[in-house]
């Protein structure tokens, strides 16, 4: 691809911060600890989550980069960054979060495959760029569109890195043509983060973003784009990402069975205290946050200062001075909430959090009911042990 290349080794990654905690480091995937996670609504660039499946790419001359719109459409198109930043700009406030998020906490009960996150593969940012529909329009493909005349139903984005599960091919994953020609849908092509550009870690210079989807969809550092009559074959929308019932393993799995997951279920993490906690006194405050898929809005956050047998409601919270409705026209739609509550524990205290999100969809007490070998989708109730006294150390 002209002015950007995949490289095939990891000698010229990006400096990151170093308060990230590594959990691979080739490829370079990366979380924030869980109180600086929440020390901002907006995340800051440098503590968003880092999910990599190979070598960052690296652009060499923006001026000659482009990517194609084939497949399809009776309009092929080949469009520079000037053509997407001609188009009308829209900044969209979405959270972005792994499948893998809490797959830590899975592996606990039963060992699974993959990356292990703790609760801060997640991240909330102001997406800048062009919409997907008035990008498609250009290819002649009119918004609103569920399937071209020549047969095409999908989008396919495909990637410039390199990926071993691809065979050292790029990375790649799909969305409904109906979903991506639909502008209230919010499908970006963006070019900015957090009011900068895109960094190499987040895909500059052009990438995808498909809120209230799993990460795995919003495709970084943007090849190409197909128009195609079935879902995107790849690796990663066949061979991982689907949820499977605690039943299946890898002797017994056929992946043809599910479907890829796309919406991420509704979400919620303890982030102002870590797994096991001892404080000197019995007034803490409790803070996390609170998330569910497809635009739902956060209905309730429920905390427990007793494992559960009792629970009182936590205040939601998401831009400063603007009261939080689930589905208010002043809350941002595709974004995460912020939860706080005030306890007075006893001695010992197993502390719990559960959302509940607009369409009354509420988080699965036990992990052991949702367990699944890829170690995706952990949403079940958060718990963390507090114990009132004076360390040992």
């Amino acid at each position: 691809m002209p002015g950007i290349r995949g490289p095939s080794e990891y000698s010229q990654e990006p400096s990151r911060h170093p308060c990230l905690k590594i959990n691979a480091k080739e490829p370079f995937n990366a979380e924030p600890p869980r109180l600086a996670l929440i020390s901002s609504y907006v995340t800051p660039t440098d503590f968003f989550y880092k999910r990599n499946h190979g070598p960052i790419p690296i652009v060499d001359d923006i001026e000659r980069y482009y990517f194609t719109i084939t497949g399809l459409t009776d309009y092929p198109k080949q469009l520079f960054m000037k053509d997407i930043q001609n188009l009308p700009k829209y900044n969209v406030t979405a959270t972005l979060q792994c499948a893998g998020n809490r797959r830590t906490a899975m592996s606990q009960t039963k060992t699974v495959k993959g990356v292990g996150w703790d609760v801060a593969a997640i991240g909330n940012a102001v997406w800048g760029g062009a919409k997907l529909a008035d990008v498609l329009e250009l290819a002649g493909i009119p918004h609103l569109t569920s399937a071209t005349p020549s047969g095409g139903k999908h989008v396919e984005f495909v990637s410039i890195d390199k990926c071993k599960e691809e065979n050292g091919g790029p990375y790649k994953a799909s969305i409904p043509l109906s979903q991506a020609t639909n502008p209230v849908a919010d499908v970006l092509l963006a070019y900015e983060m957090n009011g900068e550009t895109l960094n190499r870690d987040h895909g500059y210079p052009l990438r995808v973003i498909v809120p209230g989807v799993i990460g795995a969809r919003s495709v970084k550092w943007l090849d190409s784009i197909n128009i195609i009559a079935e879902e995107c074959q790849g690796f990663f929308m066949q061979k991982d990402y689907k949820m499977f019932p605690p039943s299946v393993n890898w002797d017994n799995i056929d992946w043809s069975t599910r479907k890829p997951q796309m919406d991420f279920p509704v979400q919620c993490a303890i982030c102002s205290l870590e797994d096991f906690n001892i404080t000197s006194h019995g007034k803490i405050t409790i803070k996390g946050y609170a998330a569910s898929g497809g635009g739902r809005g956060i209905e309730r956050v429920d905390i427990s200062i007793d494992g559960g047998k009792t629970w009182v409601e936590a205040s939601r919270h998401q831009k400063a001075g603007i009261p939080y409705i689930a589905d208010g026209t002043s809350s941002d739609k595709w974004a995460w909430v912020f939860f706080e509550a005030n306890a007075d524990i006893p001695k010992s205290a197993e502390i719990v959090a559960k959302a509940v999100d607009i369409a009354a969809n509420v988080q699965p007490e036990n992990v052991e009911t949702i367990w699944n070998l890829r170690g995706i989708l952990n949403t079940s109730w958060h718990r963390v042990q507090v114990r009132v006294g004076h360390s040992n150390m």
